[in-house]
């Protein structure tokens, strides 16, 4: 801040100072402003407060922030269950355009009395061109009659279209895949949930770190919610038959639910 020197007059004409009559005159609103240069105040007053001790932003930030009011809005959700399926053929923002292969898509009809979600295509399945081919299909088609009911009956899907290499996938795109289940489950409007897989139980249904509660739980979808089991995958089953049993018990609570 400038000291005000003493023998410049600043006032504006027409005013007395110390006994000396000054004329008004057109120069007086620049002597106002002036005035308030030299005793510090270089902005106009705001309404919201401003702090100048602010650092002033890097240009990489300024970069971002630039980047950020001109990004395109995010794409329009489908509105319906085949524009989701067509989304899910051809959107190139998908994970999985990184791995080579076919996507295998969901099957069903709206409405369903059971929905059944794994967590990605078998090796014998990218061949066959659908979910559950080769053993582990026959364990679970073996798994639908027990409830009775067939493929054609249930809306089939996995979280992810295509395996990838390893059948290894990262924390970001699973992430990406469960908000994308949650549209799908909101369109196709199922009537219960049967999650397969241990992945796919902890992707759908995270207990944060506490114990899984047994029988039917409420999945949140995009449009409310919908009781939701899970169980383990046909793969692991016919690697550890042991396992049936508490399988079955599973798919007992989903017959136990249509009856009266």
């Amino acid at each position: 801040m400038k000291i005000l020197d003493p023998r410049v007059n600043l006032w504006p004409k027409g005013i007395v100072m110390r006994g000396l009559e000054r004329d008004f005159g057109a120069a007086a609103p620049d002597a106002y402003m002036a005035w308030w240069s030299l005793a510090g105040v270089d902005g106009a007053v705001a309404e919201a407060p401003v702090n100048w001790l602010r650092p002033q932003p890097t240009r990489a930030q300024l970069a971002e922030q630039s980047a950020k009011a001109f990004a395109p809005p995010p794409p329009e959700k489908p509105k319906t269950l085949d524009a989701y399926l067509e989304w899910l053929a051809s959107d190139s923002a998908q994970p999985e355009r990184k791995w080579p292969g076919a996507p295998i898509l969901p099957t069903g009809p709206t409405e369903a009395s059971l929905m059944v979600i794994t967590d990605m295509p078998d090796m014998a399945d990218a061949g066959a061109g659908h979910l559950f081919a080769d053993r582990a299909g026959a364990l679970f088609d073996a798994m639908m009659r027990s409830i009775g009911l067939r493929r054609d009956d249930i809306c089939l899907a996995s979280l992810f279209t295509v395996r990838p290499a390893g059948g290894m996938v990262e924390a970001s795109d699973l992430a990406h895949v469960a908000d994308r289940i949650r549209l799908h489950v909101h369109l196709a409007a199922p009537r219960r949930l049967l999650l397969l897989g241990d992945r796919t139980a902890r992707a759908l249904l995270p207990t944060d770190g506490a114990d899984r509660p047994a029988g039917l739980r409420p999945f949140n979808h995009d449009g409310g919610t919908v009781p939701a089991i899970a169980t383990f995958h046909p793969r692991l089953l016919l690697s550890q038959p042991a396992a049936k049993a508490e399988c079955w018990r599973v798919l007992q609570s989903l017959i136990e639910e249509d009856r009266p």
